[in-house]
């Protein structure tokens, strides 16, 4: 099971080692006891801290980065800071806080939601007959067109009406998109877009571009949360649908999120919830 542990800057910048400007060759950084089980990472104040703290705080210090001495050691001194800042805290009565103590509720609510998650799909795997199910579902399917279009973004209707007009005169759209448009992706490429399917579209402007026949541009301006635009459909496209073992990994993922709202709608169906 994976606990996640925010990271806590306040820890590292109190570290001797995070003060550390020039490395010295000569003098590397104290590595940390080698890790027992059985033993404490550490004793502060005769409080002990358990090694099972430095292997969770490892595991998010790490970052991808190889295990070594100088990690060993950040972890140790950031775990003593902790423990000598929170002492600190409970000292002055901060943990009567309500909002702290809401807060910590929160925390281990959520960590324990979680590895409740993790041990459901653990006991509800996903098989390969589901994934080659749902793999065939899809294949059975309509797949949705892909869409090759070129637009240019204004920030007013009197604009976009303008840019009509004026491509209604011959002008070039890729010239009017470069000078005109206000979206700085698509206008140096003269308004081009990357193919997409409509999902990747506002619906204002996904229903507007699948009005369009090829070559056809809108001949009023379409309002969409970002301003108004001026759209060209230069091309559409039946997609293939991969191989399976292309997409294996995230029909899975899929799946495995249908596990969580199962779980979740069978907590709910039982509780009495006011």
């Amino acid at each position: 099971m994976r606990i996640a542990l925010l990271p806590t800057l306040i820890l590292l910048a109190f570290s001797p080692l995070a003060h550390s400007q020039t490395p010295t060759p000569t003098m590397p950084p104290a590595a940390a006891p080698a890790a027992d089980p059985s033993k404490p990472l550490a004793t502060v104040n005769g409080k002990e801290i358990p090694a099972l703290y430095g292997e969770l705080v490892k595991r998010e210090m790490a970052q991808g980065q190889p295990d070594s001495p100088e990690l060993d050691a950040r972890v140790r001194e950031s775990l003593i800071n902790l423990e000598l800042l929170s002492r600190a805290a409970t000292d002055k009565g901060l943990d009567k806080d309500p909002r702290l103590a809401a807060a910590l509720d929160i925390r281990r609510k959520d960590q324990l939601a979680k590895a409740y998650l993790e041990d459901y799909i653990k006991a509800h795997p996903v098989t390969d007959a589901e994934v080659q199910a749902a793999y065939d579902k899809a294949k059975a399917g309509p797949i949705e067109p892909e869409y090759r279009a070129r637009h240019i973004l204004v920030s007013t209707e009197a604009e976009a009406k303008k840019v009509i007009a004026d491509l209604g005169k011959k002008a070039k759209f890729e010239t009017l998109a470069k000078k005109m448009s206000k979206d700085p992706g698509s206008a140096k490429n003269g308004g081009a877009l990357d193919w997409a399917d409509r999902r990747a579209f506002v619906p204002e402007f996904s229903e507007a571009l699948a009005s369009l026949k090829k070559g056809e541009t809108t001949q009023t301006p379409v309002k969409t949360q970002f301003g108004y635009h001026v759209i060209r459909l230069d091309d559409t496209r039946q997609p293939k649908l991969p191989e399976l073992n292309a997409v294996r990994d995230e029909i899975v993922k899929q799946l495995q999120q249908q596990r969580v709202r199962d779980a979740v709608t069978a907590a709910r169906a039982n509780a009495k919830v006011e």
